[in-house]
């Protein structure tokens, strides 16, 4: 009797194997919590097109917007764990993580994490007025006027209010937030001269940037990145220990047999270590990213844990 166990163990390993094996029997359907048009619809699209190209199965993007994100995730979280409901989100999961206390699942143990997709820098930039161009110089300007630059965001919470707040950590310094609604306007008064400070990411100020409309001074990705190659990263001009980058992944409902997850991992990897994608995204201020399961799921878990910190320090609390 004491077999019996052992032999269930097995039986249900040999399940998962062939329902992995024989994954997809039917079209899975992408969640995207967010409307269509923005980094999070294309890059589901562009992975989409490919996983369908290359399982001979449609793959169905399905934009769920609304709460940030949470009414999206939330229906992948729920779903059935067979792999034909999956959901591809951004790293606003893990600050919004941090200072949501309603949210509608939770945000490590209600998900498989599935694989990581891209990376993304953020660009530090300053109004063409600011006396500063390059960071050392903005730190020791904030260090003489402390509170008296203002720095925009486009919210609350915010992934780049996140980054500021980081950032004036890592330098000592103290800026006064903007908070505005979305990231629009706030570039639109950064251009202006109405705001001195804004860190966005490379498709919202870039080609600004280019045009001289407002001054790019550093980049948050810890070295170098191929998305803004004429800029030098924070990290190596004053903030060793300075990095923020964007990711979005993708993620399944929780209880997912560890077979499919990793199925599903390899055929995603296969097509993100391709030319045509890395083309694709850095069009997009991206960079593909291959990482395991394991990998993805202590990252999600790491940045939930630290932007807490950072948002009791900084007094960040959910709008």
């Amino acid at each position: 009797m004491k077999r019996l166990p052992l032999a269930l163990a097995a039986a249900a390993l040999c399940a998962s194997v062939a329902i992995a094996k024989d994954f997809p029997a039917k079209p899975v359907t992408l969640i995207v919590p967010y409307p269509p048009g923005g980094s999070n619809d294309t890059f589901a699209r562009e992975l989409g097109r490919k996983l369908g190209d290359a399982w001979n199965m449609p793959v169905i993007v399905d934009n769920r917007p609304g709460a940030g994100g949470s009414i999206g995730a939330a229906a992948v979280s729920k779903a059935a764990p067979d792999g034909y409901t999956l959901c591809l989100l951004s790293s606003s999961f893990a600050t919004n993580a941090a200072i949501q206390t309603n949210l509608p699942f939770d945000p490590i143990a209600g998900f498989s994490p599935v694989a990581i997709v891209a990376r993304g820098p953020m660009l530090l930039t300053v109004a063409n007025h600011v006396p500063a161009h390059t960071t050392l110089e903005l730190f020791d300007l904030a260090r003489r006027n402390p509170g008296k630059l203002n720095y925009a965001s486009s919210g609350q919470g915010s992934t780049n209010h996140f980054a500021t707040e980081l950032l004036m950590d890592a330098a000592q310094i103290r800026m006064t937030h903007v908070p505005y609604k979305g990231m629009s306007p706030a570039v639109t008064d950064v251009i202006g001269g109405h705001v001195d400070v804004l860190i966005a990411s490379a498709p919202s100020i870039y080609q600004q940037v280019k045009a001289g409309k407002v001054r790019g001074i550093g980049v948050t990705s810890k070295g170098p990145s191929a998305v803004v190659p004429d800029l030098h990263s924070i990290a190596e001009m004053g903030l060793p220990g300075y990095s923020f980058e964007l990711w979005w992944g993708m993620l399944a409902p929780p209880g997912m047999p560890a077979e499919l997850v990793a199925k599903i991992n390899a055929d995603v990897n296969r097509i993100l270590a391709t030319p045509e994608m890395k083309e694709a995204f850095l069009r997009e201020g991206a960079e593909p990213v291959i990482m395991t399961p394991a990998q993805f799921a202590n990252t999600i878990r790491d940045e939930i844990a630290n932007w807490k910190k950072v948002a009791k320090r900084a007094n960040i609390k959910a709008e």
